[in-house]
Protein backbone atom coordinates (compact mmCIF):
# COMPACT_ATOMS: atom_id res chain seq x y z
CA UNK A 1 0.00 0.00 0.00
CA UNK A 2 1.82 2.91 -0.85
CA UNK A 3 1.47 5.78 1.80
CA UNK A 4 -0.96 9.15 0.29
CA UNK A 5 -0.30 10.91 3.17
CA UNK A 6 0.17 11.35 7.00
CA UNK A 7 -1.83 13.05 9.22
CA UNK A 8 -1.09 14.09 13.61
CA UNK A 9 -4.10 12.23 15.21
CA UNK A 10 -4.24 12.24 18.62
CA UNK A 11 -6.27 9.98 21.23
CA UNK A 12 -8.35 10.74 24.71
CA UNK A 13 -5.37 11.01 26.72
CA UNK A 14 -3.28 13.43 24.26
CA UNK A 15 -0.96 10.74 22.91
CA UNK A 16 -0.64 12.30 19.56
CA UNK A 17 1.00 10.19 16.29
CA UNK A 18 1.82 10.56 13.06
CA UNK A 19 -0.79 8.22 11.01
CA UNK A 20 -0.28 7.42 7.80
CA UNK A 21 -4.37 8.21 6.38
CA UNK A 22 -4.15 5.31 4.33
CA UNK A 23 -4.71 2.88 7.49
CA UNK A 24 -7.55 5.40 9.18
CA UNK A 25 -10.40 2.98 7.81
CA UNK A 26 -8.62 -0.13 8.96
CA UNK A 27 -7.34 0.93 12.52
CA UNK A 28 -11.09 1.86 13.14
CA UNK A 29 -12.47 -1.51 12.15
CA UNK A 30 -9.98 -3.01 14.39
CA UNK A 31 -10.57 -0.57 17.69
CA UNK A 32 -14.35 -2.13 17.30
CA UNK A 33 -13.12 -5.60 17.01
CA UNK A 34 -10.96 -5.87 19.33
CA UNK A 35 -12.91 -3.86 21.97
CA UNK A 36 -15.61 -6.83 21.20
CA UNK A 37 -13.03 -9.62 21.56
CA UNK A 38 -12.40 -7.89 25.06
CA UNK A 39 -16.45 -7.65 25.93
CA UNK A 40 -16.67 -11.04 25.28
CA UNK A 41 -14.20 -12.26 27.70
CA UNK A 42 -15.29 -9.38 30.28
CA UNK A 43 -18.77 -11.22 29.88
CA UNK A 44 -17.18 -14.16 31.37
CA UNK A 45 -15.83 -12.36 34.17
CA UNK A 46 -12.13 -12.54 33.60
CA UNK A 47 -9.99 -10.09 34.62
CA UNK A 48 -8.44 -8.50 30.99
CA UNK A 49 -4.69 -7.73 30.85
CA UNK A 50 -2.84 -6.42 28.04
CA UNK A 51 1.16 -7.65 26.67
CA UNK A 52 3.50 -5.11 25.90
CA UNK A 53 6.38 -7.02 24.30
CA UNK A 54 8.99 -5.90 21.29
CA UNK A 55 7.26 -6.90 18.01
CA UNK A 56 9.43 -4.95 15.64
CA UNK A 57 13.32 -6.31 14.52
CA UNK A 58 14.59 -3.06 15.42
CA UNK A 59 18.04 -3.82 17.45
CA UNK A 60 18.84 -7.17 15.62
CA UNK A 61 15.68 -9.12 16.61
CA UNK A 62 13.20 -10.87 14.22
CA UNK A 63 9.89 -10.14 13.99
CA UNK A 64 8.17 -13.62 13.23
CA UNK A 65 10.43 -14.84 16.65
CA UNK A 66 9.03 -12.32 18.39
CA UNK A 67 5.58 -12.92 17.35
CA UNK A 68 6.39 -16.40 18.68
CA UNK A 69 7.85 -15.07 21.81
CA UNK A 70 4.38 -12.72 22.79
CA UNK A 71 2.23 -15.60 21.79
CA UNK A 72 4.36 -18.25 24.15
CA UNK A 73 4.52 -15.64 26.85
CA UNK A 74 1.02 -14.36 26.48
CA UNK A 75 0.36 -18.51 26.80
CA UNK A 76 2.44 -18.06 30.09
CA UNK A 77 0.75 -15.11 31.66
CA UNK A 78 -2.79 -17.05 30.91
CA UNK A 79 -2.01 -20.21 32.53
CA UNK A 80 -0.06 -18.48 35.76
CA UNK A 81 -3.25 -16.70 36.06
CA UNK A 82 -5.52 -19.57 34.99
CA UNK A 83 -7.43 -19.30 31.62
CA UNK A 84 -10.92 -19.43 32.93
CA UNK A 85 -10.27 -16.54 35.15
CA UNK A 86 -7.94 -13.93 32.87
CA UNK A 87 -7.44 -13.47 29.41
CA UNK A 88 -4.25 -11.39 28.14
CA UNK A 89 -4.68 -9.02 24.63
CA UNK A 90 -1.48 -9.93 22.83
CA UNK A 91 -1.18 -7.37 19.55
CA UNK A 92 1.08 -9.86 18.35
CA UNK A 93 -2.19 -12.03 17.42
CA UNK A 94 -4.55 -9.25 17.18
CA UNK A 95 -3.01 -6.61 14.94
CA UNK A 96 -5.62 -6.69 12.27
CA UNK A 97 -5.36 -8.31 8.83
CA UNK A 98 -5.98 -4.77 7.25
CA UNK A 99 -3.07 -3.44 8.82
CA UNK A 100 -0.21 -5.31 6.70
CA UNK A 101 2.46 -2.33 6.01
CA UNK A 102 1.98 -0.32 9.09
CA UNK A 103 4.04 1.66 10.85
CA UNK A 104 4.58 1.43 14.38
CA UNK A 105 2.96 5.59 14.89
CA UNK A 106 -0.20 3.81 12.61
CA UNK A 107 -0.29 0.75 15.35
CA UNK A 108 0.34 2.76 18.42
CA UNK A 109 -2.78 5.33 17.66
CA UNK A 110 -4.77 2.12 17.18
CA UNK A 111 -3.55 0.45 20.57
CA UNK A 112 -3.73 3.58 22.48
CA UNK A 113 -7.62 4.46 21.81
CA UNK A 114 -8.18 0.55 22.59
CA UNK A 115 -5.87 0.76 26.41
CA UNK A 116 -7.64 3.96 27.01
CA UNK A 117 -10.90 3.00 26.56
CA UNK A 118 -13.99 4.87 25.76
CA UNK A 119 -13.61 7.44 28.84
CA UNK A 120 -9.94 7.22 28.92
CA UNK A 121 -9.57 5.37 32.10
CA UNK A 122 -8.47 2.01 30.68
CA UNK A 123 -12.06 0.65 32.04
CA UNK A 124 -11.44 -2.01 29.95
CA UNK A 125 -8.94 -3.39 31.30
CA UNK A 126 -6.93 -4.93 34.87
CA UNK A 127 -3.53 -5.40 34.42
CA UNK A 128 -0.61 -4.76 32.29
CA UNK A 129 2.04 -7.27 31.67
CA UNK A 130 5.49 -6.04 30.34
CA UNK A 131 7.64 -8.39 28.89
CA UNK A 132 11.33 -8.59 30.21
CA UNK A 133 14.59 -10.67 30.14
CA UNK A 134 12.90 -13.51 31.83
CA UNK A 135 10.04 -14.16 29.34
CA UNK A 136 12.17 -14.49 26.33
CA UNK A 137 15.34 -15.98 28.50
CA UNK A 138 12.19 -18.63 29.05
CA UNK A 139 11.44 -18.92 25.48
CA UNK A 140 15.16 -20.06 23.75
CA UNK A 141 15.52 -22.26 27.14
CA UNK A 142 18.41 -20.26 28.47
CA UNK A 143 19.84 -21.27 31.59
CA UNK A 144 22.79 -18.35 32.80
CA UNK A 145 25.68 -20.18 31.62
CA UNK A 146 26.49 -19.70 28.12
CA UNK A 147 23.75 -18.51 27.15
CA UNK A 148 25.31 -16.06 24.13
CA UNK A 149 26.58 -19.66 22.50
CA UNK A 150 22.95 -21.32 23.25
CA UNK A 151 21.77 -18.32 21.19
CA UNK A 152 24.25 -18.56 18.06
CA UNK A 153 23.26 -22.52 18.44
CA UNK A 154 19.85 -21.52 18.30
CA UNK A 155 20.37 -19.08 15.46
CA UNK A 156 22.17 -21.71 13.53
CA UNK A 157 19.09 -24.35 13.76
CA UNK A 158 16.65 -22.18 13.16
CA UNK A 159 18.21 -21.16 9.47
CA UNK A 160 19.61 -24.96 8.98
CA UNK A 161 15.15 -25.41 8.96
CA UNK A 162 13.57 -22.86 8.12
CA UNK A 163 13.48 -20.75 4.65
CA UNK A 164 12.44 -17.58 5.26
CA UNK A 165 14.58 -17.19 8.03
CA UNK A 166 17.18 -18.48 5.75
CA UNK A 167 16.67 -15.81 3.52
CA UNK A 168 16.72 -13.05 5.77
CA UNK A 169 20.21 -13.62 6.94
CA UNK A 170 20.89 -13.95 3.19
CA UNK A 171 19.77 -10.36 2.53
CA UNK A 172 21.90 -9.29 5.63
CA UNK A 173 18.24 -8.53 7.76
CA UNK A 174 19.24 -10.66 10.09
CA UNK A 175 22.78 -11.29 11.27
CA UNK A 176 24.06 -13.86 13.53
CA UNK A 177 25.69 -11.60 15.93
CA UNK A 178 23.22 -8.92 16.20
CA UNK A 179 20.49 -11.96 16.98
CA UNK A 180 22.84 -13.20 19.39
CA UNK A 181 23.61 -9.82 21.34
CA UNK A 182 19.97 -8.51 20.75
CA UNK A 183 18.36 -11.45 22.68
CA UNK A 184 20.92 -12.14 24.93
CA UNK A 185 21.72 -8.62 26.32
CA UNK A 186 18.59 -6.59 25.27
CA UNK A 187 15.71 -8.46 24.42
CA UNK A 188 13.19 -6.97 26.47
CA UNK A 189 10.15 -3.91 26.70
CA UNK A 190 13.17 -1.22 27.67
CA UNK A 191 14.05 -1.79 24.36
CA UNK A 192 11.08 -1.19 22.35
CA UNK A 193 9.43 2.18 21.01
CA UNK A 194 6.02 0.91 21.33
CA UNK A 195 6.56 -0.53 24.32
CA UNK A 196 7.87 2.74 25.78
CA UNK A 197 4.30 4.68 24.62
CA UNK A 198 2.56 1.67 26.37
CA UNK A 199 4.62 2.10 29.80
CA UNK A 200 3.69 5.73 29.45
CA UNK A 201 0.11 4.71 28.43
CA UNK A 202 -0.19 3.03 31.28
CA UNK A 203 0.45 5.87 33.57
CA UNK A 204 -1.42 8.24 32.04
CA UNK A 205 -4.20 5.49 32.78
CA UNK A 206 -3.15 5.56 36.55
CA UNK A 207 -3.26 8.81 37.04
CA UNK A 208 -6.24 9.68 35.78
CA UNK A 209 -7.41 6.76 38.13
CA UNK A 210 -5.91 8.25 41.43
CA UNK A 211 -7.78 11.12 40.48
CA UNK A 212 -11.03 9.87 39.87
CA UNK A 213 -13.44 9.34 42.69
CA UNK A 214 -14.83 6.16 41.73
CA UNK A 215 -11.29 4.39 41.00
CA UNK A 216 -8.74 5.96 43.07
CA UNK A 217 -5.23 4.71 44.34
CA UNK A 218 -6.42 1.74 45.04
CA UNK A 219 -8.08 0.60 41.82
CA UNK A 220 -5.39 2.00 39.72
CA UNK A 221 -4.14 -0.98 36.54
CA UNK A 222 -1.87 -3.22 38.11
CA UNK A 223 1.52 -3.59 36.05
CA UNK A 224 3.64 -6.21 35.86
CA UNK A 225 7.16 -6.45 34.64
CA UNK A 226 9.63 -9.09 33.35
CA UNK A 227 6.81 -11.21 35.51
CA UNK A 228 6.94 -9.21 39.14
CA UNK A 229 4.78 -6.48 40.00
CA UNK A 230 6.23 -3.14 39.75
CA UNK A 231 7.18 -1.35 43.13
CA UNK A 232 5.02 1.76 43.97
CA UNK A 233 6.59 4.53 42.86
CA UNK A 234 7.23 3.16 39.39
CA UNK A 235 3.38 3.57 38.74
CA UNK A 236 4.44 7.32 38.76
CA UNK A 237 7.35 7.79 36.54
CA UNK A 238 7.60 8.33 32.72
CA UNK A 239 9.76 6.71 30.32
CA UNK A 240 11.03 8.61 26.83
CA UNK A 241 8.33 8.70 23.78
CA UNK A 242 8.66 6.03 21.40
CA UNK A 243 6.62 6.25 18.29
CA UNK A 244 4.21 8.96 20.09
CA UNK A 245 4.91 12.49 18.16
CA UNK A 246 3.41 14.86 15.94
CA UNK A 247 4.08 15.52 12.38
CA UNK A 248 6.55 17.34 11.28
CA UNK A 249 5.71 19.57 8.37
Amino acid sequence: MAASSTVTLCTRLDFCYCVNSDYRDAIDANVARVRGLIAGHKAQGKAIGYLSVPLSPAGGGSFAVNAEIAAATASSVTARLGAQSAWILNPGAEGGDRMNGAGGADFMYMWTQILEGRNGAGEDFDFFYFAGPSDFASFFKLTGQGDLERLEAWFDARAAQDPSFMTAVDNGSITRAGFRNYYGLRASVAFSYGSHDDWNIARAINARRRGAADFGIANQLAIFFDGHPVTPGSYEEPTAAGDAGRCVK
